[in-house]
């Protein structure tokens, strides 16, 4: 199986379905976050147990949230995916209680490999979209 659909499949266990036995199939012993401005795990490097801890907390918010893979590039070990994301607010954010707001971000990643497992990525993602979204008519 190459890169771009062994990273088609990541997107949709891991991040979509949240199928958190799926992570050792996927990512390796060690997982580094180089650069992912607004998330709680930027810069670090994660174990698997970490990484499966990471995904639970990062769904919790959305827990119906949905990857759509708008384009890929590969070059050498790393895959670019841009992407669109869905879901519904139905758990809290750090000061934002559940609003039940359908919200959508898009972003972009480049996602490294060692063989068949993810070892990290790099990303950019419309976090501040997500939160105008659900500040929107609140008072």
């Amino acid at each position: 199986m190459n890169r771009k659909d062994i990273l088609m499949r990541f997107l949709r266990e891991i991040w979509t379905e949240g199928k958190v036995e799926a992570v050792d199939r996927y990512v390796a012993d060690l997982y580094t976050i180089h650069h992912d401005p607004g998330d709680p795990w930027d810069g670090q490097t994660l174990t698997r147990d970490g990484f499966r801890d990471r995904l639970i907390a990062s769904r919790a918010a959305a827990p119906d949230q949905v990857f759509t893979v708008v384009r890929m590039l590969e070059e050498s070990t790393s895959v670019v995916v841009t992407w669109k994301w869905a879901g519904t607010h139905l758990g809290d954010l750090p000061g934002i209680p559940a609003t039940g707001r359908a919200i959508t971000m898009s972003g972009a990643t480049v996602y490294d490999f060692d063989g068949p497992l993810l070892t990290g990525h790099w990303q950019i993602a419309d976090r501040l979209g997500v939160y105008r979204q659900l500040m929107e008519g609140a008072d």
